[in-house]
């Protein structure tokens, strides 16, 4: 048994990845069965991964609106604590590859930060270009729906060189179709080993000035409009014949700076930034729900602290001070 499959389903990489998923889920219900006879499942799983039983379950599907709605395909209890498992073993390996200015769903990054970055890299860029700095945006169309298969396991046979770790990944990648699901802690990570080569391909064969990505968004920084208009069709048909994947024709945005520039639910503009209305109401939306349920019977405060932990984040970088007041008081009333 090689030295990276050994550490997946290592009994403490298993309790390990069981601590990890259970942050924020400890009311659930399938959470609490699954909880009651916890050594038995674990020790079940590992068994049946050491003899090559293991099988990926089906999905249970729901809808949620944050804000667009948007398909979950959620795996049992047990598939879920082994995603967490292998991506706890192999993150490290693929995250070294990836380049800085990816922000998506990786450790010690984040939307405050890549909100923060771009700003930083922006203002910059238009200090030192005096005739001004263009920003486009792009999306990809249906991009977890639209990730190859055949293409995404290529990309993790150049990392992993490990026949019993690739076997179990394979596993979690044929469970699904089309695409890899929204619901799947895997599936971040192949979202972003699956756009890693086209984040090199724009930093260093087009020789992007900058260039900044988070999850299927990404923004690239000019001093000349004509320049970036020359790398839309260039992008789009790399895309197209490398990665099988469409750009969003509706969401195209080329601007300069001093017009302001959405990213991440902010707008950014020389000087200043400032959180957009609709995400404002959202995220305020969201921690009055949650301490709804905090106060109605759920009384889960690890959700509700984590809540309202990752918000004074968010505060720090472009909320008013009304709000500041606000999340404070709250915090001393519970």
């Amino acid at each position: 048994m090689s030295d990276i499959f050994q550490e997946v389903i290592s009994i403490e990489n298993l309790f390990d990845a069981w601590r990890e998923f259970l942050s924020g889920k400890k009311k659930r219900r399938d959470v609490q069965e699954f909880a009651i006879h916890l050594e038995d499942h674990l020790f079940d799983l590992r068994r049946d991964l050491v003899r090559g039983e293991w099988q990926h379950g089906e999905y249970t599907r729901f809808t949620v609106c944050d804000p667009k709605p948007r398909i979950i395909h959620k795996a049992f209890v047990r598939d879920r604590i082994f995603h967490h498992a292998i991506v706890r073993v192999i993150e490290r390996s693929f995250d070294q590859s990836f380049i800085y200015d990816s922000w998506s769903c990786r450790r010690g990054k984040g939307t405050y930060h890549a909100v923060m970055r771009c700003h930083s890299e922006l203002e910059r860029l238009n200090r030192n270009n005096k005739g001004g700095l263009w920003v486009l945006k792009c999306d990809i169309r249906k991009y977890f729906q639209s990730i190859d298969h055949d293409i995404l396991f290529a990309d993790l046979t150049e990392t992993i060189d490990d026949q019993q770790t690739l076997t179990v990944l394979k596993n979690i990648i044929e469970s699904f179709e089309p695409g890899v699901p929204l619901g799947n802690l895997t599936s971040q990570l192949f979202a972003n080993v699956y756009l890693n080569e086209f984040d090199h391909y724009v930093k260093g064969q087009l020789g992007a000035p900058f260039y900044l990505r988070y999850s299927d968004d990404f923004l690239i920084a000019h001093p000349s409009r004509e320049w970036l208009e020359q790398q839309i069709p260039i992008m789009r048909e790399y895309l197209a014949s490398k990665r099988k994947l469409v750009l969003h024709p509706n969401k195209i945005v080329l601007r300069p700076f001093h017009h302001g520039i959405n990213w991440l639910g902010y707008v950014l503009s020389p000087g200043y930034r400032v959180m957009r209305t609709k995400t404002r109401r959202r995220l305020w939306r969201n921690l009055k729900d949650r301490t709804e349920e905090y106060l109605r019977k759920e009384r889960d405060w690890e959700s509700l602290s984590s809540t309202i932990a990752s918000y004074d984040g968010i505060l720090r970088t472009g909320w008013n001070g009304t709000d500041r007041r606000l999340l404070d008081m709250l915090r001393r009333c519970l």
